[in-house]
């Protein structure tokens, strides 16, 4: 159902207020670049500072902008079960082609709370679901037991945005789950390991930046040519790693601002980088736009 790449699209900012048109250049650029779909409201578009009818008007308006050209996916996770299960439907109405919901945060559920967490939400909405697993963001880790559990107890419980930082993780998966049942990477740096052992693509931060390097990363593995997708994983590898020396959004929305894209602006708490990491990260973009050329 999900493989291939999909952009966790940022959400640009200026004196505030949601940059609207900066955002539909944004997914337009998306788009002519080939990813397979775009994830909005997602953790890195800073879902937890966004109101509820500012998500409301972002998914909406990514529908609207795409036209069926990509998948949307629409993040709709949240440490509330009753609040997840609110933004799913919600997003359901709006017309996405599915929902990335991430682990409940802060409040460390066991994996008996996860799983009735998870499959509350699947029961609430036809949606096929993608779940989110990054316990150094969360504080609590979807087990593989769990994901099998969901996945066979579950039939629109079908992905899985895979971010322990683990490949023994995602071949464990790979071998336990349903073949159609598809696992994706959520690091940049791992989209290959991860690939090489089952994975079928990445939900990517760095291909807001490079969409197009990204994608033929996804797509020289898939095709069968190993040499490629070594090469390019091996040239963004310097971009995937400053993209994440402070918290993401920060640095790939810096980036972004530098090309004029956008406002570099996120909201409190995330603020802007320091002055070293923000001259590491120039460096490394100005090294890898000078190889391409």
């Amino acid at each position: 159902m999900f493989k291939g790449t999909f952009t966790a699209l940022v959400t640009p900012f200026r004196s505030g207020e949601i940059d609207f048109e900066a955002f539909e250049h944004l997914v337009e650029t998306q788009i002519s670049s080939g990813v397979t779909g775009i994830v909005v409201v997602g953790t890195t578009g800073e879902s937890p500072t966004l109101s509820h009818t500012e998500q409301e008007r972002l998914i909406e308006l990514t529908v609207g902008f795409v036209r069926g050209r990509c998948k949307v996916l629409a993040g709709t996770g949240s440490n509330s079960t009753r609040d997840t299960l609110v933004s799913t439907r919600r997003a359901e109405r709006l017309r996405a082609n599915g929902a990335l919901v991430v682990a409940p945060y802060y409040n460390k559920p066991n994996q008996e709370g996860l799983f009735r967490h998870f499959r509350d939400v699947a029961q609430s909405t036809s949606l096929p679901l993608m779940l989110y697993n990054i316990p150094g963001r969360c504080g609590v880790d979807i087990q593989p037991e769990t994901v099998v559990r969901l996945a066979e107890e579950c039939s629109n419980i079908v992905s899985i945005k895979e971010a322990s930082g683990s490949v023994a993780r995602v071949s464990d998966l790979r071998a336990r789950l349903p073949n159609a049942f598809t696992i994706l990477s959520g690091d940049d740096a791992l989209t290959l390991p991860f690939m090489s052992v089952g994975a079928v693509g990445v939900v990517s931060v760095a291909s807001n930046l490079f969409p197009a390097e990204v994608c033929a990363l996804v797509e020289a593995f898939n095709s069968g040519d190993m040499k490629l997708a070594g090469q390019l994983h091996r040239k963004l590898l310097p971009i995937f790693q400053d993209l994440f020396i402070e918290p993401n959004p920060v640095p790939v929305k810096t980036a972004l601002s530098w090309r004029g894209a956008m406002s570099g602006e996120c909201r409190l708490p995330l603020c802007e980088m320091s002055e070293a990491n923000e001259k590491r990260l120039r460096e490394s973009i100005v090294a890898f736009e000078r190889a391409k050329a």
